[in-house]
């Protein structure tokens, strides 16, 4: 990547939250050794609990066998201008790489899920299921706890499809907004103890504001092309639109989201 635009890229994924890497031909090798694995997700018996939205959404989490640097069995490692940025811009070297979610979307995606509340239903038809990674829903009432402390997420799309296949969606700046909730939330509070906070109403209000006061952008790349987006971003996956074309692999990513620190890094760091 050159000067430029790596100084441009740089400037869009802090001001923004997010930022898209041209093709790589590293990524593409990468693509071309992990396309098979990441299909046969789909029949391993363990991983059928992740079929969801009436079967428009296989959700993946963890299911590709990747190792520790990002490759499947007999693959290459991850590698390239994506993995050069996060190393030099966001200062993450060493990454043990999590095993990658396969998140597979397919037409009419979102269908209403059997144990699904009609209010779930509509978060996920009318605003993408935003969210904010790392904020685990717990007990009956699903109330929310920072259990994960990711550095980032990085999205490699998998296969080609067109416009409106349910694209990734996220809301620009919001990160920040992000950012000064929760240091309102955990001020005067011990990192240790971060985890044991219900935020679901602070996280709820600051994604209100978010809604209204961000730029809802949709982020779409093509196989070789990457995208990375702030651990504190508000983002989501935006319903199948009509018309929109893919193949029989559906619209499928693998999104990375390694845990590189502890709470106060997930808040403070850049």
């Amino acid at each position: 990547m050159d000067q430029n635009l790596q100084t441009q890229t740089r400037d869009h994924f802090f001001e923004r939250g997010w930022c898209r890497f041209p093709y790589d031909p590293l990524l593409a090798a990468w693509i071309e050794d992990g396309i098979e694995d990441a299909r046969q997700t789909l029949d391993a018996p363990e991983q059928a609990v992740w079929l969801r939205c009436g079967g428009t959404w296989f959700a993946g989490v963890n299911a590709l066998p990747n190792d520790a640097h990002g490759a499947v069995p007999g693959g290459r490692p991850l590698g390239g201008a994506a993995f050069e940025f996060i190393a030099n811009e966001l200062g993450l070297t060493g990454i043990v790489w999590d095993r990658a979610q396969v998140s597979i979307c397919y037409p009419g995606y979102p269908i209403k899920g059997d144990h699904e509340t009609e209010a779930a239903a509509r978060f996920r038809r009318n605003r993408d299921a935003a969210h904010v990674d790392g904020l685990s829903p717990e007990g009956p009432k699903r109330r929310r706890h920072l259990r994960e402390h990711h550095g980032f997420l990085l999205g490699i799309p998998m296969v080609e499809v067109g416009a409106g296949a349910s694209p990734l969606v996220v809301w620009e700046g919001s990160h920040e907004l992000m950012r000064a909730a929760f240091t309102e939330t955990f001020a005067d509070l011990a990192p240790e103890s971060w985890g044991d906070v219900d935020v679901t109403d602070d996280y709820q209000a600051a994604r209100r504001r978010a809604f209204d006061a961000c730029k809802r952008v949709v982020v779409g790349a093509r196989p070789g092309e990457a995208y990375l987006l702030h651990r504190l971003a508000l983002h989501g996956v935006a319903p199948w639109a009509p018309g929109a074309g893919a193949g029989p692999d559906g619209r499928m990513i693998c999104y990375f989201r390694p845990e590189v620190g502890g709470p106060e890094d997930w808040l403070r760091a850049t």
